[in-house]
């Protein structure tokens, strides 16, 4: 769809199409994800920290923000996850991902016959990223999760 937009007879290369269609998918998601979180935060914080005299880029920096990060990490971190599983649609454009590389190994002649292992592969491969990704969201979570009693 960019080229739809940009002037005639530009025609950017299919990796920049790609990068920007993945920036803008997720970067619109990502808002959405940041917003909730922004409106998480109790008003009556905010109020609090106006009544000592913080200016409001103190009040976003110091107050808002840290409390609303910390609510929406696991939405963060599955949107994360989500869109790393998505890189497989950038078969549409041509580029070469995970799935497009099984299926090249699929066409080698050696390889014929053998979509079980492929696919178990490059499932096993997936699934690792994946749960990386969930282990660190959980620590992240499990730090960021201060007593103050």
């Amino acid at each position: 769809m960019l080229p739809l937009i940009l002037p005639v007879g530009t025609r950017p290369d299919r990796v920049i199409r790609a990068i920007s269609g993945f920036t803008l998918f997720s970067a619109a998601y990502l808002a959405e994800t940041i917003r909730g979180g922004l409106q998480s935060v109790p008003q009556g914080q905010i109020e609090a920290a106006k009544a000592l005299g913080l200016n409001p880029i103190f009040v976003l920096v110091f107050i808002v923000l840290p409390q609303a990060l910390k609510a929406v990490i696991p939405a963060i971190v599955g949107q994360f996850i989500s869109l790393f599983k998505v890189t497989s649609l950038l078969a549409i454009v041509g580029l070469v991902d995970l799935l497009g590389i099984s299926q090249s190994i699929l066409a080698n002649p050696k390889f014929i016959g053998r979509y079980a292992e492929v696919y178990l592969f490059i499932s096993l491969i997936y699934w690792i990223f994946c749960y990386f990704m969930s282990w660190c969201s959980r620590k992240l979570e499990e730090k960021l999760n201060y007593k103050t009693n």
